[in-house]
C-alpha cells in the first residue's frame, strides 16, 4: 500500500499528475465536489448562525467510500484540489467526510501541472485556508437562500416551475435593458463624404475624407457641387512616429473574449478546453484575474523570443491587475513550457492554446512601431479640409505573433472601414486631382447587443461575478429559458448616394442590409417578464452595486478582514421581509398588452405571456365564446409586437393546397414553421414566409425532403422493413424500430446480416442506452 494517497478533482488531472510522481505516491480523484446541501429546506438553519446540513449524493457513495478505505491506511493524505475558492472547500469537504486527522493531512497548491510544480507543492504543503472556505460557504449559502426564497415567489405570482438566482438576475437586466435602449433607438441619417485622387503620376492615387458629415442631403449635395469647379492641393504634411503595445496576457475574462471573437468559442465551450489543457499539464489554471506572470515565466518568455526571433523583438513587460477584487496571488493563463509553440490534441484544443501561447509569448515582446502620415487637402471653393492618412510599419515588434481584436470588429456594418495603406509620396502645395467624390448616407447605430463574452466583459466591469462564476451563470440564463442565444436575418435599408465624377453630379438609391446578428444574446418575454417584477419588488437583487458590494465582501472574508455569518445575517434579513411583503401584497405579473379591437368580432386583442409562452389572444376568458389564441413568432416580441402582426398570426394554420389527394396545412410549431401533409411534418427551409407559401412551393418542399430521405437509406433489410441502414451525421449506423445502433468500428456495411442488427438491438437494450434521444432527434429530422 502507498505510503501517500493525494486527491485531486479530475481523473485526467490524477493522471497526468502520477506520471511525476514515484510509487510511494497514490493519485486518486474524488470527481469534483463530493457532498452538498440537502435538497431539502432544513439545509441551512438560519437561526442558528447559517450552520449547513450536507449530503454525500448517491453517485459519490462509492466515491467516498474508496477513498475512505485508501485514507485509512495512508500515511499522510494530501489534499490537491485547485487553488481557488472553490477547490479549497473541496479540500474541506473531502477533509470533513473523510474523517480525516489534522496531523497526517496536508493542503498543497499548483497553479500548473508540471513536474517542477508538483514537487515544489509537496515540499512546501500548508494546512486549509479557512477563510477561504468561509467566502466560499457565503456564496454557496447565500445563492442558495436567494434561489430557495424566490422560487416560490415567482410561482405564486409570475409562472409556475420558474427559479432565480443572484448574479443571473444582474445579467439578465443587463441583457433586457440593452434590448429596450435598441428598442428605443431612432437611426439618425448623415452624410459621409470620401474622394479619390490621382496625384498625375505614374497612376499614384489616394483616397481622402472630409473628417465631419452633413447631416442633410442638400448640405452634402452643396459641398459636391462647390468641388465641381475647386483646385485641390496638399495645404500640409504631418509625420510622426507612433508605437503599438502588446495587450496583458489572458484572464478567464479576456480568454473568453478573446476565443469568442477569434475562434468563435462559446463561453463555456472555452472553459471546458481550457480545462482539457490544464489537466494535460499545457496551460496554467483557467480561472484568475490575474495579468501577473512569474519570474520563471518571464524568462522562458524571454529565452524564447530570443530564440525563435532575435534579441529586439524582446522587451521585459510586468503587467498589474486593476480588477479590484482578483482573487489570490493567481498568474494569468499562460502555456507552461514557452517552447512549445503548438501541441497536439484536437482541433478545438490546438486552437485555443495557439492563442494562448501567441498571447503570452507577445506579451513579453516589443512594441510595434509604425510612421504615420496623416495629409490634409484643401479645396479652394470652400473652408473645410479634405484628409488623407495611412502607416508605414517600421518595426512589426509583437505583431509578428498576434494582433488582439476589438467586439467592433466582429459587430461588422459598412460605416467605419480604417484605411491604414501606404500614402503615395507627397509635397506641401503639391496640386492633386479629382477621379471622384461621393457622398453617401449613412445611419447612427444602435448598442450592440451582448454576445456571450461581451456580457462577461460587462459583468466584470461591474465588479459582478467571478472568474469561475462567468460561464455558469451565462449558461444557467439560457437554460433556463430567460435569454436566447441566436442568430436573426437583418431587414433591408434603403439609402442615398451621390456621385460627382467626369463634371457631373448623380444621385442613387441603394440597398443595405442592416441590424443582422449572429450568437447575440436576447432576452425572452418570459426573461423580460421576471426581470421587471424583480425590479419592482427586489431591487436589492437586481441593483448593479448592491451586488458588486456582495462581490466585495466575499473578497474580504476571503482575506479575514470580515466574518461570514455576520455578513450574510446583514443581506438575509431584509431580503427575507422583503420575501414576505411580497408574498403578502404583490399583484400577479402577467406582462400583459392591450393591441387593440379585432375588426371582425369586436373583441379586444392582447398579448401576454401564457402556460406555453408568449401569445396573442382575441377575446378574454370572461367571454361565453372561447378566446381565439396564436403563437408569437421567433424574432417577435411582447413589448415591441404591433396590432397587424399580431392579427396576421391568426391567418395560420393555413391550407394551401392538395397534393396525392390530401392537403397540405402550413403551421407554426415549436421547432419553427412546416408545412403538415398526411399525418408528416416537412419544415419550412430558412427564407420562405410561412404565410406566402405557396402550393407548387409546398409541394416541391415535400419531394425533396422525400427525396433526402431515399438517398439517405443505404439497405433495408428484407427479412423486417423497420431494419434499415441509414447514412447519419456521424456515418452509417442501423435503424431498427425506435431503435438507432451504432455499427462497430471496423464493420463492412456490405457484409451486415440481419442476425447482425437483432444481436447489437439485444446489446442495446441490455446495456440499458437509451433510444428516445435518437427517436427524438429522427423526430425532429422529420419535421
Amino acid at each position: 500500500m502507498a505510503k501517500n494517497l493525494l486527491i485531486v478533482e479530475s481523473p485526467a488531472k490524477a493522471k497526468t499528475i502520477e506520471g511525476y510522481l514515484g510509487g510511494d505516491f497514490l493519485v486518486k480523484s474524488s470527481y469534483g465536489h463530493i457532498r452538498d446541501l440537502v435538497k431539502t429546506d432544513d439545509a441551512i438553519d438560519t437561526a442558528n448562525k447559517f450552520e449547513q446540513k450536507y449530503e454525500v449524493p448517491s453517485d459519490k457513495k462509492a466515491v467516498v467510500s474508496e477513498l475512505k478505505k485508501l485514507a485509512k491506511t495512508a500515511e499522510t493524505v494530501w489534499l490537491a484540489s485547485d487553488e481557488d475558492r472553490e477547490g479549497e472547500a473541496i479540500s474541506w469537504h473531502l477533509y470533513e467526510t473523510l474523517g480525516l486527522k489534522e496531523e497526517n493531512t496536508k493542503r498543497i497548491v499548483f497553479h500548473e501541472i508540471t513536474k517542477p510544480a508538483i514537487i515544489k507543492a509537496i515540499e512546501t504543503p500548508r494546512k486549509i485556508d479557512y477563510n477561504l472556505v468561509n467566502a466560499q460557504q457565503a456564496r454557496r449559502v447565500l445563492d442558495r437562500l436567494v434561489g430557495f426564497e424566490l422560487s416560490p415567489v415567482l410561482w405564486r405570482k409570475v409562472k409556475p416551475s420558474l427559479s432565480a438566482g443572484r448574479v443571473q438576475s444582474v445579467a439578465v437586466r443587463l441583457i433586457v435593458d440593452r434590448e429596450r435602449e435598441i428598442n428605443k433607438f431612432n437611426a439618425e441619417a448623415s452624410y459621409k463624404v470620401v474622394t479619390l485622387f490621382h496625384t498625375g503620376k505614374n497612376k499614384e492615387s489616394l483616397k481622402a475624407e472630409l473628417p465631419q458629415r452633413f447631416a442633410k442631403k442638400e448640405e452634402a449635395e452643396q459641398f459636391l457641387k462647390d468641388c465641381l469647379q475647386a483646385a485641390f492641393e496638399v495645404s500640409s504634411l504631418e509625420k510622426k512616429p507612433a508605437k503599438r503595445n502588446p495587450a496583458a496576457p489572458f484572464t478567464t475574462s479576456t480568454l473568453q473574449q478573446e476565443a469568442s471573437r477569434k475562434l468563435g468559442f462559446s463561453v463555456g465551450r472555452t472553459m471546458q478546453v481550457a480545462q482539457r489543457l490544464y489537466e494535460a499539464g499545457r496551460i496554467t489554471y483557467m480561472r484568475t484575474d490575474s495579468v501577473n506572470l512569474s519570474d520563471t515565466a518571464i524568462q522562458a518568455a524571454q529565452a524564447e523570443i530570443q530564440k525563435a526571433y532575435g534579441d529586439e523583438y524582446h522587451k521585459l513587460r510586468k503587467y498589474k491587475t486593476k480588477s479590484a477584487g482578483a482573487q489570490e496571488a493567481h498568474e494569468a493563463i499562460r502555456p507552461t513550457y514557452f517552447s512549445d509553440h503548438t501541441i497536439d490534441g484536437d482541433n478545438a484544443e490546438k486552437r485555443l492554446y495557439e492563442l494562448i501561447w501567441k498571447r503570452a509569448i507577445a506579451s513579453q515582446m516589443s512594441e510595434a512601431e509604425f510612421e504615420k502620415t496623416v495629409a490634409k487637402i484643401k479645396v479652394s471653393t470652400r473652408s473645410e479640409s479634405l484628409q488623407a492618412s495611412g502607416e508605414i510599419m517600421k518595426f512589426d515588434g509583437f505583431l509578428k505573433v498576434y494582433m488582439e481584436s476589438t467586439d467592433e470588429e466582429t459587430e461588422g456594418g459598412n460605416d467605419e472601414d480604417s484605411d491604414n495603406t501606404l500614402l503615395p509620396p507627397l509635397e506641401q502645395g503639391q496640386p492633386l486631382y479629382l477621379n471622384e467624390m461621393t457622398a453617401t448616407e449613412r445611419f447612427s447605430r444602435p448598442p450592440a447587443r451582448y454576445t456571450e463574452a461581451s456580457l462577461v466583459k460587462k459583468l466584470e466591469e461591474l465588479g459582478i461575478g467571478r472568474p469561475s462564476t462567468y460561464a455558469p451563470t451565462i449558461s444557467t440564463i439560457q437554460n433556463r429559458g430567460y435569454v436566447i442565444k441566436e442568430d436573426r436575418d437583418g431587414k433591408s435599408r434603403d439609402y442615398k448616394m451621390l456621385t460627382l465624377a467626369n463634371g457631373t453630379i448623380k444621385e442613387q438609391t441603394k440597398t443595405e442590409i442592416t441590424g443582422a446578428e449572429r450568437n447575440k444574446m436576447f432576452p425572452t418575454d418570459i426573461g423580460v417578464l421576471v426581470n421587471d417584477f424583480l425590479v419592482e419588488h427586489f431591487r436589492g437583487i437586481v441593483d448593479f452595486n448592491f451586488t458588486a458590494k456582495v462581490e466585495k465582501e466575499f473578497d474580504e472574508i476571503a482575506q479575514g478582514q470580515k466574518e461570514w455569518t455576520d455578513m450574510l445575517e446583514g443581506f438575509y434579513r431584509p431580503f427575507h421581509d422583503e420575501v414576505q411583503d411580497t408574498l403578502e401584497h404583490a399583484d400577479r405579473a402577467t406582462h400583459e398588452r392591450m393591441l387593440g379591437t379585432d375588426p371582425v368580432t369586436g373583441k379586444p386583442v392582447s398579448v401576454r405571456v401564457g402556460r406555453f409562452g408568449p401569445l396573442v389572444q382575441i377575446g378574454s376568458s370572461e367571454d361565453e365564446e372561447k378566446p381565439q389564441f396564436a403563437s408569437l413568432r421567433k424574432g417577435q416580441m411582447i413589448e415591441t409586437i404591433t396590432f397587424e402582426e399580431a392579427m396576421e398570426l391568426f391567418k395560420l394554420p393555413k391550407k394551401v393546397g392538395v397534393f396525392e389527394d390530401k392537403e397540405m396545412t402550413v403551421a407554426i410549431g415549436r421547432f419553427g414553421p412546416y408545412i403538415r401533409h398526411n399525418s408528416a411534418f416537412y419544415s419550412l427551409p430558412k427564407g420562405i414566409d410561412p404565410l406566402d407559401v405557396t402550393e407548387e412551393q409546398a409541394i416541391e418542399i415535400i419531394q425533396v425532403k422525400r427525396q433526402k430521405d431515399i438517398d439517405k437509406v443505404i439497405r433495408v433489410f428484407d427479412e423486417n422493413p423497420d431494419a434499415q441502414i441509414e447514412n447519419g451525421r456521424w456515418g452509417p449506423f442501423v435503424r431498427f424500430g425506435k431503435q438507432n445502433l451504432k455499427i462497430p468500428k471496423g464493420t463492412d456495411v456490405e457484409q451486415i446480416t440481419y442476425a447482425d442488427v437483432l444481436k447489437w438491438a439485444e446489446q442495446g437494450a441490455k446495456s440499458g442506452k437509451s433510444t428516445k434521444g435518437a427517436s427524438k432527434k429522427s423526430a425532429t429530422k422529420k419535421k
